[in-house]
This record gives C-alpha cells, structure tokens and sequence, in this order.
C-alpha cells in the first residue's frame, strides 16, 4: 500500500515535509523549462512543479505525462509564490 498524502488534506504545517501524492493529471503545462501539473484526487487539486534543475530524469518523462493519467510524486511541499500582490 502507499504511503501518501491527500490533496485536500495539506497546509501551511506540511511546509517543507517530504510527501507523495497520486492521482489524476487534471492538466498539464510546459512553460519552457518547468512544468506543471495540476494533481487531481478525491481530495481536491494540487499544483505539482518539476524543475529541469532538481531532476533531469524526472522532468523528461513529466513532458510524456498526459491528462487523465494516473501518477505518483515524491517531494517536498513549499508555498506557492503570490507575485500579483
């Protein structure tokens, strides 16, 4: 059985904990270098970010990664940057 964490369920006291998360890609964008996936569970959505920099492997295969696929991702949860404020 896997060990993870539900969308829904995180907040501001998972900052930094190293969680997995599964679920449906919902949508997927590539912005040139990053790319994002919006995680779909029972739960509710979660943006996931693969970074070229942290996993070379990891973000070549996230390009392959279609809607309605089912995933798993490991990482670390940090807080969503609000630049429009």
């Amino acid at each position: 059985m896997i060990d993870r964490t539900l969308s829904g369920e995180l907040n501001l006291n998972d900052l930094g904990k190293m969680v997995t998360l599964a679920g449906w890609v919902h949508r997927r964008r590539d912005h040139g270098g990053l790319v994002f996936i919006d995680l779909r569970d029972f739960s509710g959505i979660i943006q996931v970010i693969i970074d070229p920099e942290s996993n070379q492997m990891t973000h070549q295969r996230a390009g392959n990664v279609r809607s309605e696929w089912v995933v798993e991702n490991r990482g670390k949860v940090r807080r969503r940057s609000r630049t429009n404020l």
